[in-house]
Formats: structure tokens, sequence, C-alpha cells
């Protein structure tokens, strides 16, 4: 029986870990993970670029407890002092699995044949792992995410892209004059390209069918919002936490003549995310 995520697990009781920076916990990384025995531990490296799976959420796509190592700590040392570091931390460690450029140490010049002199015990190398013939990476998810094309990167990550945000007031017209929606802050993760996508939206651990807009409001203010509507159910406001999972992108973000016309469009968008979920659920 493998141990729950969120149990902290003493360092001393750790026999296996995978290393590596973990952004995005993509079908990659779990492949590592697929090779830590039942005491298996994550170490994940924190470079301070992380924006598909920031830190703190990171631990809701593994079972295994995840320790984390500041780049700028380690980053100085040279490769038996980076062993003998993991060897202290971890006193039982008999496996480490890393992928198949896995640097570490001082410059990034030890890899991992030197790692397997290094280290007193079994070291675990994973291929380039590819979906469609796509490697992945998430530097690679990053910009398809960025190009908007959400179901490759869906493939790529093995899971459906999500955010969360802070729900916050909003310019008020959607409600009056359009649909409601719930208007999010998002700090930490990468948004995808502007535009309209068939989303679902966590509210209170309660999941809902809904539509998503993120880009500058062209026809209205100009300013950058991201609002979430979702379909047949009336939401009240509150303070929770929201989630958005990303399925399908729509159409670019684009300028309308009028309020009418964005109106009708945006009532279009919704038809055909209603028809969707119909049609795919």
């Amino acid at each position: 029986m493998k141990k729950s995520s969120s149990i902290l697990v003493n360092k001393n009781t750790i026999t296996s870990i995978a290393i590596g920076g973990f952004d995005g916990m993509h079908v990659a990384h779990q492949e590592l993970f697929k090779n830590l025995d039942e005491n298996g531990a994550i170490v994940s490296i924190e470079s301070g670029y992380a924006n598909l799976t920031p830190k703190r959420y990171r631990q809701e796509y593994s079972i295994y407890p995840i320790y984390y190592y500041v780049l700028d700590s380690i980053k100085h040392l040279e490769g038996d002092l980076f062993v003998k570091l993991l060897n202290e931390e971890f006193p039982k460690l008999k496996k480490i699995v890393v992928g198949y450029d896995f640097c570490f140490g001082k410059n990034r010049r030890y890899c991992t044949e030197k790692l397997k002199e290094l280290f007193d015990g079994v070291v675990v190398v994973i291929d380039e792992i590819k979906v469609e013939n796509i490697p992945v990476h998430s530097r690679v998810i990053r910009e398809y995410l960025k190009d908007g094309d959400i179901q490759m990167a869906n493939k790529l990550l093995g899971k459906e892209y999500k955010i969360y945000g802070q729900q916050i007031t909003g310019q008020g017209l959607g409600a009056k004059n359009f649909v409601p929606t719930i208007n999010l802050k998002v700090k930490e993760f990468l948004l995808p390209k502007e535009g309209v996508y068939i989303t679902k939206t966590i509210l209170d651990n309660k999941e809902y069918n809904s539509i998503t807009f993120l880009g500058h409001r062209v026809t209205t203010d100009g300013s950058y919002a991201v609002e979430t509507h979702i379909l047949d159910e009336e939401i009240k406001d509150n303070n929770y936490t929201t989630q958005i999972k990303f399925i399908k992108k729509i159409r670019d973000n684009q300028k309308f003549e009028s309020f009418e016309e964005l109106k009708n469009q945006i009532l279009k968008d919704i038809n055909l995310t209603k028809d969707y979920f119909i049609n795919i659920y």
C-alpha cells in the first residue's frame, strides 16, 4: 500500500527518489515516478521558473511526498558533494531515478553516467518520452499553451491543464448585459493564449461545465481579464479559490463593433460549448 501524499514522511524511511524540476508533473515525469518503490519520494529542484504547476500545487499529482531544494543553494556543489548531500538527507537511499538529460553539480557538468559512478546504489535513467512523436518537456508544453493548442498540451501533460485563481470583482457588464461570469486574478500560472475556451470550473470541490475567456477586453475597457461562465448553473459570488481546467480552444480573442455583436458571439460560443459537453461527456 503506497503512502498518502498528505502525510509528512520522515526522510529516514525513504529508499528511492526521483530527481528533477517536475514543472507540469507531466507524462514523462510520471514515468520516473513509476520506478519508485513503496518508500519512494520526489526531490524537486526549484529554479524559480515553474509556472505549469507552481510548487505548492505539485503534490496534487503524485502519491509520493515531495521535498523541495532551491537550485541556487545547491548548484555550486561538485558532483561528489551533491551525492553526499543526498545520502545525508536520505540515509537509507538505495535507488535514484532521473531522466536521460539529467545533469547536476557546478556548471551542470555532471550527468547520468557520472551519477552512476558516484552513487553507491541503483541509478535508473528514463529515456526520452514522446507522445505522437513529440518529445515531452515542460518547455514544449509551455509553447503549446502560448499558441493556444490546449489539446496537444493536455496530451503531453496527461491531464487537463489547470490553473488556480482568486475571485475578484469584474466590470459588472456580464450580469447586467451579457452573461454572469466569475472574474479571477491569476498570479502564479502560465495563462494560455488569449481567447475563448471550453473549460471545467471547480468551486468548493464541485466541478461545473464552463466557458472561459482570457485576454484583453478589446471591445470594452481594454483591460486583461480571466472570466469563466458556468453553464446552466446560477453561482453566487463567494471567496472560493477557483480552479479552471482547459479542454479546448473555441476561438481567438477579437474586437467587435458593438455590444450587441459581442453578445451574439458570446451566445454562439456558449451554445457550441454546451453541444461539446452533450456530445463528448
